[in-house]
């Protein structure tokens, strides 16, 4: 599932190729990706528009057009933004924005889990209030993410995934995050001392961005706006890892879905 890093580097992508263009028509070839909204009025509301920007909160990719009207795309398991420059045939596809230098920006997703929303300002303002901060931001200090934890007995990890106490955070860089900062994922979030919790914020901004650089993890579904994988799979040190030694301490990984019933992979030796 396409998480922070993901994302980010979609919007990066699409505000820097199609921030300025006017989209001509909308087609939805799948309506059921669709919330909150119909195809005509999808199609009603953005005929005509210009893209002011494409921007990231949590793991949706927003399309803000024409001031007050803003296109939410939440890709989650094989959802994806391609822009191209030429017709494709796509079985998978749901809904396609043609612009006005002949280039289609196409939601394509596999098993449309996805979705595809409108907002005005208000309702994307409400939206954003019911999600947690941004792990990147520079108001989520250390402090911040010790007070969240200690407000709470739930497993650290799940915490870390609780999009509403951080948002854009998933299951793989929650994993890659707690083994950077030597905490077991099961621990008490409460439990953690104000140092275990700087070590974490620092772990888990590290991983972001280093995965942002990396353009993003792909295993099976994830590609950027062009169509292309991301390469920091092989930077992972935890996720997807589990029998294989630990690269601090050599011992085997552990695998678990005790957690939200997500896998869980952490080091039993060095993991506290």
């Amino acid at each position: 599932m396409p998480e922070l890093p993901e994302t980010e580097t979609i919007a990066r992508d699409l505000h820097a190729a199609v921030a300025g263009a006017h989209i001509l028509e909308v087609s939805v070839v799948r309506g059921d990706v669709l919330r909150g909204c119909t195809s005509n009025t999808l199609s009603e509301r953005l005929r005509g528009l210009r893209i002011d920007r494409v921007w990231r909160r949590a793991k949706c990719v927003l399309l803000s057009c024409g001031g007050d009207t803003h296109l939410a795309v939440t890709p989650r398991f094989t959802g994806a933004l391609i822009l191209e420059t030429s017709p494709t045939t796509d079985p998978y596809a749901c809904v396609h924005l043609r612009l006005d230098d002949g280039r289609t920006l196409r939601y394509t997703d596999v098993r449309r889990l996805g979705t595809v929303a409108l907002f005005d300002t208000g309702g994307l303002e409400a939206w954003s209030a019911s999600l947690g901060p941004e792990p990147l931001d520079p108001a989520f200090t250390p402090e911040r993410l010790s007070e969240s934890l200690r407000a709470t007995n739930r497993a650290v990890k799940a915490v870390l995934m609780d999009q509403k106490r951080l948002a854009g955070v998933g299951n793989i860089y929650a994993n890659e995050a707690l083994w950077g900062a030597g905490i077991r994922p099961a621990r008490r979030a409460a439990s953690l001392t104000r140092r275990e919790s700087a070590a974490l914020h620092h772990a888990l901004t590290t991983v972001l961005h280093a995965a942002i650089a990396a353009r993003g993890t792909s295993f099976r579904d994830y590609r950027d706006a062009f169509g292309a994988r991301g390469s920091f799979a092989t930077q992972l040190q935890a996720y997807g890892r589990g029998g294989a030694p630990c690269r601090r301490c050599g011992a085997p990984l552990a695998t678990s879905h005790a957690i939200d019933g997500r896998a869980t992979v952490w080091c039993r030796a060095c993991q506290r």
